[in-house]
């Protein structure tokens, strides 16, 4: 029998503030790398449940999803051997509070605020092209109703 394909599911952040970008700086099996806070869909969450949630453990900042900037596929072959696909859904928000007595998640060094141009000269440490896709839908106005993604209840059932 042969075994079903199965892309990783993640949620991203798009956050903008005064022409800036918010990224994250993570250690990775290929060095420090930037992206946007991003991280899998767990199980029982709506993927705009993942993305506020990530958002919290990458960076302290409260996050809410307003809108949906893309849905992304994307393969990437890693030095190690890895072959992933991952299907991401982007979202832009408003930024909230940052706690400052709240740890980054493991392997997140810092956040950083980048313009768009550095987000650009920075596209060779980028964890994926994904990173600045997202970034130029946002700035070219991509924009998508949350009412496009619908979760059904049985996602919150337990097994």
């Amino acid at each position: 029998m042969q075994t079903r394909w199965k892309p990783s599911v993640t949620v991203a952040a798009v956050i903008e503030r005064d022409g800036r970008f918010l990224l994250v700086e993570e250690e990775t099996s290929e060095g420090l790398r930037l992206n946007n806070p991003a991280g899998h869909l767990e199980p029982r969450e709506s993927p705009q449940q993942a993305c506020a949630r990530e958002v919290l453990e990458e960076t302290a900042h409260d996050f809410r999803p307003t809108a949906l900037v893309g849905v992304y596929l994307a393969r990437l072959e890693r030095p190690s051997g890895d072959d992933i696909t991952y299907l991401r859904m982007a979202f832009c928000g408003q930024l909230g509070e940052r706690d400052p007595l709240r740890r980054l998640d493991e392997g997140i060094v810092g956040t950083v605020w980048l313009t768009p141009q550095e987000v650009r000269a920075s596209a060779s440490r980028h964890r994926s092209p994904l990173v600045l896709r997202c970034v130029e839908d946002y700035l070219a106005g991509v924009r998508h109703p949350l009412e496009v993604l619908h979760t059904d209840d049985s996602v919150w059932r337990r097994p």
